[in-house]
């Protein structure tokens, strides 16, 4: 019998393949959550991606985690990280320092689709970390803010203290073309905001329900209640959606660590419309 070897192209050495990256700058942005920016070993070396993409980041005698891009998609000279602390991996990479040279494969799965939705009213709305994937569509959108009518951000953090990314929050509530709603889960003596869950302030916000789209990341059952409410205010389940975050570990769907039902969160997501995913988001066994 003839052997066939089956030539790899060029996009699957990239998807097995680590990319090496050195980290140009750390900055802490909370108690247990920080931001890395990568620029690559290999000078010339550009890297692209869509916003609500991933990487797998691997430190090196540790292991590899996925990790949402969080940066500028225009900016094609680093990649920018913003990684909670919760577990081994994220653990190590909290500890490196800039210069500490790191592994990078992707960027994996689809996208928010802003380019789709030309001409509707935005809204996102982010919970805690959830904020992160949802930045590099925030930086698209504005960057193209005469595409889109209404854009309106609604943020939820646990404390004020927990709040991500706070001086760029300011800079985007000075804007005139851009609404920015920030609440507290527990508000403190200082703080002078919104007290209550990132949902509460779905009733308030100025949209047209029957021409927006909305993209939600978060906890699970954060996004589950935030599609309620936005059901609630007359949203079409295909106009909502939302960014899974499972153990995803090969990132070209052959593992099945991140299977989800018939769907592998890697390869058919990470963004889902709440329609494809309403059945089962709402099973604990899966």
């Amino acid at each position: 019998m003839e052997h066939i070897v089956e030539e790899k192209t060029f996009a699957q050495e990239i998807s097995i393949l680590p990319k090496f990256f050195r980290i140009r700058q750390r900055k802490q942005e909370t108690r247990d959550t920080f931001t890395l920016e990568l620029e690559p070993v290999d000078k010339g070396f550009e890297f692209t991606f869509v916003p609500g993409q991933f990487n797998m980041i691997y430190v090196f005698g540790v292991g590899e985690v996925p990790i949402s891009i969080s940066g500028d998609p225009r900016r094609t000279d680093l990649i920018t990280h913003t990684t909670r602390i919760v577990g081994v991996v994220t653990k190590a990479m909290g500890k490196l320092k800039r210069g500490d040279i790191l592994g990078i494969r992707g960027p994996f799965g689809n996208g928010w689709g802003v380019e789709k939705f030309v001409g509707k009213d935005v809204v996102i709305v982010a919970g805690g970390i959830g904020l992160a994937p949802l930045r590099p569509a925030i930086y698209q959108i504005l960057s193209n803010r005469g595409s889109y009518n209404r854009v309106v951000l609604l943020y939820g953090a646990r404390t004020p203290e927990d709040i991500l990314y706070k001086r760029e929050i300011e800079k985007w509530k000075s804007r005139f073309d851009f609404e920015v709603y920030v609440t507290v889960d527990r508000g403190t003596s200082n703080w002078k905001g919104n007290v209550g869950v990132v949902t509460t302030l779905i009733a308030r916000a100025p949209f047209d329900p029957e021409n927006v789209v909305a993209f939600v990341c978060g906890p699970e059952i954060m996004m589950r209640f935030t599609a309620l409410e936005l059901k609630k205010r007359g949203v079409s389940e295909n106009n909502i959606f939302i960014s899974m975050e499972r153990n995803m570990k090969c990132g070209v769907g052959l593992c099945g660590h991140c299977q989800f039902g018939p769907l592998f969160i890697c390869k058919d997501g990470p963004v889902f419309s709440y329609s494809q995913v309403r059945d089962l988001i709402s099973k604990r066994e899966i």
